[in-house]
């Protein structure tokens, strides 16, 4: 699985709030199926360029 997010910048922005270890592979993974889901959506309109609109 790669490192899809960055720790420090989770943490920066979850500022006040304690960050379980476990959170950043469930967030990680929650990032990978987003972006696969953006992929699929932009392969099923005949395009190569992922887009905003395919979140």
């Amino acid at each position: 699985m790669a490192d899809l997010i960055v720790k420090s910048a989770v943490k920066e922005q979850l500022e006040g709030q304690n960050v379980a270890s476990d959170f950043y592979d469930a967030l990680d993974d929650e990032v990978a199926s987003i972006l696969e889901d953006a992929a699929r959506r932009a392969e099923e309109n005949d395009r190569k360029t992922v887009q905003a609109r395919d979140l």
